[in-house]
């Protein structure tokens, strides 16, 4: 009898520890609001009317189990406040209100597919404004990805990163301005 209440028990305990599957998931739709917050902080909104943020209610979830085990697949809240992530915006958002608006306005820098910006048209800059061009995307790109990167870390998940980045790709396009250049994904530039 001993025998069978030891097998029982580690019956119960296998099925149960079983039963327990932890979901680690990329949250896409959390994810693209907090880069529309973010970009809308660094480059504000143009003319036309941006799509509203959307709100992602979680379903409610039967977890017949939940006095022993807690949901992994609760609702989940992209930290973007950070200090590192508030001091990478803040610099991003004075180098596009000092400097940055107004290439993009002319369409000399344009939005890549990968999430960063680059020069289109460096031969209609002088010798001097071109080096202040290179630096001003060399800066901005490095703070880019210091952006993916920390939203990534600060959120407990150094593996988002990728995923980060491409969310912000599709924000970059979407939230960019009348005129602004932006690359798709198959690389050609267009113009929104």
């Amino acid at each position: 009898m001993k025998k069978f209440n030891v097998l029982l028990v580690s019956s119960v305990f296998l099925f149960i520890t079983s039963c327990v599957t932890i979901n680690v998931y990329f949250p896409a739709a959390e994810a693209e609001d907090a880069a529309a917050k973010i970009v809308n902080k660094i480059i504000g909104e143009d003319d036309v009317i941006k799509q509203p943020i959307k709100d992602n209610p979680q379903g409610f979830n039967f977890n017949p189990l939940g006095f022993l085990i807690s949901s992994a697949h609760a609702q989940v809240n992209i930290n973007i406040s950070s200090p590192a992530i508030v001091e990478i915006t803040n610099r991003m958002k004075s180098r596009y209100d000092n400097n940055l608006k107004a290439y993009l306005d002319n369409g000399v820098i344009g939005f890549s597919n990968q999430g960063f910006i680059e020069i289109l048209n460096a031969k209609s800059l002088g010798l001097k404004d071109r080096q202040k061009a290179k630096k001003l995307v060399a800066d901005e790109n490095r703070d880019r990805r210091a952006l993916y990167r920390e939203m990534a870390v600060a959120n407990g998940h150094p593996d988002w990163e990728q995923a980060i980045q491409n969310v912000f790709v599709k924000t970059w396009e979407d939230q960019a301005h009348k005129g602004w250049k932006y690359q798709n994904a198959d690389g050609s530039w267009l113009t929104k």
